[in-house]
């Protein structure tokens, strides 16, 4: 149990490694722990004046209350001061790559046009995974670095370096490799990119966490060890292989990931990113639940024996179900949980849940205090934090109800209440149907969990057996697939109200810590309700009735426009599948778009694209203009007109010059040879210029067929032609892959020059200039 001043020491530092996201956050910690200190030591003070001594055998005795309610000032003082050494500590952990690192020698500029290639050598540190674009990953610990001169074998002499790279290879080249085997990989070194588009996937970031600064595009693998290793991997392997066998795909990797975690398997990604959309990501993340699963049937299965015996099974059990799943956050939270439960066992004490939270919390942030931000840990945190201090008060509401369905709904719907927050911080979107699926779905997931353990623990011994036990739950696994199907398609199944900031994040916990400790908010938990709501979708209302922005969003070679006109949307070009799926859609969630209202296919790269399907399912489009030259009954058309019908949407084929008025923006394409695509704005014409040579340039410029406009955006190839002929105040290009001397020609001139390539995402509003998406990010960061 953690007493009093415990609890205020552990918070200190962890509220330390919070404000390390704010400036001299440090510093405000300490003073936080000095203000404590004086506004608790009139209280306290007055406390020790009315404590009166008391006579206990021999001895007089004060009764110490004050420690289990206002700690003595120098215990906020030590808790500020603990904060600030624990921004110094974050500071000091976080990864920084060192001389010999690979991402050291990484060629300057390295690209597609400046390809370099090398030979890594190095130990593979994971398991092979499929990602989206169908390519093997896995990491590998580097230890030597050859650079290759010429198709016949590589020049000069190894270097020895070291760190970690980010691996990916065709899928057949990753096939058969295992952890801690030696290889060599041929291929591209590179350094990944931060976010180039708001609400973007930061894979520098990512990468990062994990002490990673550098990725390798591999090409083909050399294996130099044929020799396996024993290591945990091939008991996950054996437990999947087990499970797999008879369930099949996706039943067998899904029953797997609800056991061992998704990290642990290769989960297909549509049943992943299903789980996820629908409010079950928390199913396929192995934590407490399966920790408490573990424990419960050891205690149950021991109850005869002794609590020494107990304790030593439980503990066991405990190790090896951690070892399985990795030392992920989340799971080692809930193991270090697990072990307090045991040792109140033993000792014959209740463990308060709080404290046993508390400490856990503080101890994995000594191990490591960069997992203060790693998302999973966030939420398990919370999540666990609700079930101990929300679940009783929502049972005692629901005290009308059975006990078990009072529980039943009770657990999900306090997680949701500490975890949402943070959600809506960093996704901005609300499974509407996440709390009643929660409940429906919590009886099969109890079961499958319940019988993959009991598979798992079986297949380890007799493989055949561990199948036919993992094939009874065909039927369960199943069920919960097609029920997640069936809430994921109804209408409105998840509702974007964009990205709350800070302040909102803070009001809205501080509300609900109001909730929890105080009891004039515990008796008017529904104002706290009403202004929690108010403080989220107020400020989107007045965002969404008052803002008229232009974005020109990062996407490649094709010009993407999101046109944001005071509650009207306009999406003009959509890039391929992986654009719509990671560019449009995290952007448009964001900022809390649920309909496109106008939607534009220009087809500038002259090909059918996937993106508009994609976006289609999960957004609803009311009027789809389509510029493109392809017949109206080509198979993409067709299944275009197909989705709009589910929404009630339009679609209409538009011949060149054709004006289309979207809101208070009029679009006009110019030419039916050349992707030139003309939008009146306000009072500024903009031109979208597709890929067309010098000549073409001079051709049209003398015919008088490209107006000259205020804005310009077009490829890197007609830049320069298109500038000096044009005269534009702004233009965009789409790659940073520019002639340095052109460059310098085109910087003399009154244009002003943006690359989306090298400045992300670019975006104007009436009010402002135009501004680059990460020179404002770099600015926002170098303020903290």
């Amino acid at each position: 149990m953690i007493q009093t001043s415990g609890v205020i020491i552990c918070l200190g530092y962890i509220f330390g490694l919070l404000f390390t996201a704010v400036p001299w956050g440090g510093v405000w910690i300490l003073v936080l722990g000095i203000v404590g200190a004086i506004l608790f030591r009139r209280r306290t003070s007055s406390r020790e004046i009315a404590q009166k001594p008391e006579k206990v055998g021999s001895k007089n005795k004060a009764v110490p209350n004050m420690w289990q309610t206002n700690p003595h000032p120098r215990i906020w003082i030590a808790a500020g001061l603990v904060g600030l050494l624990a921004t110094l500590y974050f500071q000091w952990r976080v990864p920084q790559p060192g001389a010999k690192d690979i991402s050291q020698f990484v060629p300057p500029g390295n690209s597609s046009n400046q390809e370099q290639l090398v030979i890594v050598r190095g130990e593979v540190a994971s398991n092979p995974r499929l990602t989206r674009s169908q390519r093997g990953q896995f990491w590998l610990e580097a230890t030597q670095l050859d650079e290759v001169k010429n198709d016949k074998g590589s020049a000069g002499v190894p270097k020895g370096v070291t760190g970690k790279l980010y691996v990916t290879v065709p899928i057949l080249q990753a096939t058969g490799l295992y952890p801690s085997q030696q290889i060599a990989v041929t291929g591209i070194l590179y350094k990944p990119k931060a976010a180039s588009n708001p609400g973007g996937f930061d894979f520098q970031k990512f990468l990062k966490q994990e002490g990673t600064f550098a990725g390798l595009i591999g090409r083909q693998i050399n294996v130099l060890e044929q020799e396996r290793k024993w290591g945990w991997w091939q008991i996950q392997e054996r437990i999947v292989r087990s499970q797999v066998r008879w369930l099949g795909i996706p039943e067998g990797p899904l029953v797997s990931a609800m056991v061992l975690g998704s990290k642990a398997v290769d989960l297909p990604y549509d049943i992943r990113d299903l789980f996820v959309q629908a409010g079950l990501a928390h199913a396929l993340a192995a934590s407490g639940f399966q920790t408490s699963l573990i424990l419960s049937v050891i205690l149950q299965l021991t109850r005869r024996a002794s609590k020494g015996t107990q304790f030593t099974l439980g503990f066991l059990a405990l190790i090896i179900f951690l070892s399985l799943t990795g030392f992920q956050p989340a799971v080692l939270r809930a193991v270090i949980m697990g072990f307090a439960a045991l040792v109140g066992l033993l000792l014959k004490r209740k463990v308060k849940q709080f404290g046993s939270l508390l400490l856990a919390a503080t101890l994995l942030l000594v191990f490591n205090p960069l997992w203060i931000w790693d998302l999973g840990f966030q939420l398990s945190f919370l999540a666990t934090l609700g079930l101990i201090v929300t679940v009783p008060a929502l049972v005692n509401r629901l005290a009308w109800l059975p006990p078990a369905i009072a529980a039943l709904i009770a657990v999900p719907l306090a997680a949701t209440i500490w975890t949402l927050p943070v959600q809506l911080f960093v996704f901005g979107v609300v499974p509407s149907y996440s709390l009643l699926l929660n409940v429906v779905s919590t009886p099969l997931i109890s079961i499958i969990s319940i019988g993959g353990i009991i598979s798992a623990l079986v297949g380890l011994i007799w493989t055949q057996a561990g199948s036919f036990l993992a094939a009874v739950l065909h039927y369960p696994t199943d069920w919960l697939i097609k029920l997640v199907e069936f809430f994921s398609e109804l209408p409105g199944n998840s509702v974007a109200v964009g990205s709350i900031s800070t302040w909102q994040l803070l009001a809205i916990y501080t509300l609900i810590l109001l909730v929890w400790l105080v009891p004039w908010w515990q008796k008017r938990w529904w104002f706290a309700n009403v202004i929690a709501i108010g403080l989220i979708f107020i400020p989107l209302w007045h965002s969404t009735n008052t803002l008229f922005r232009i974005t020109v969003l990062e996407s490649g070679t094709e010009p993407i426009v999101v046109v944001q006109d005071r509650g009207t949307v306009t999406v003009i070009n959509s890039g391929d599948e992986g654009t719509g799926r990671f560019t449009i859609l995290p952007f448009l969630q964001q900022q809390g778009v649920n309909q496109i209202n106008w939607a534009i296919a220009t087809d500038f790269q002259g090909n059918e694209s996937n993106a508009w399907l994609e976006l289609l399912q999960r957004l609803p489009i009311k009027n789809f203009y389509d510029y493109s030259p392809k017949p109206e009954n080509s198979i993409a058309t067709l299944a275009i007109q197909q989705e709009l019908q589910k929404y009630q949407g339009s679609y209409q084929p538009l011949a060149v010059g054709q004006a289309v008025k979207t809101g208070s923006i009029v679009a006009q394409l110019i030419n039916d040879q050349l992707p030139i695509l003309q939008l009146q704005i306000l009072d500024q014409n903009w031109l979208l210029v597709g890929n067309i040579k010098s000549k073409e340039v001079q051709q049209l410029v003398k015919s008088g067929s490209l107006p000259r406009p205020q804005v310009l955006w077009c490829t890197p190839q007609s830049l320069k032609d298109l500038v000096i002929a044009l005269q534009p105040q702004v233009a965009i290009a789409s790659s940073a892959n520019f002639d340095t001397k052109a460059l310098s020609e085109l910087n003399q001139s009154q244009t002003k020059l943006f690359f989306t390539g090298r400045d992300g995402a670019i975006q104007w509003t009436p009010n402002g200039d135009f501004e680059a998406f990460i020179e404002a990010t770099e600015n926002k960061s170098s303020v903290l």
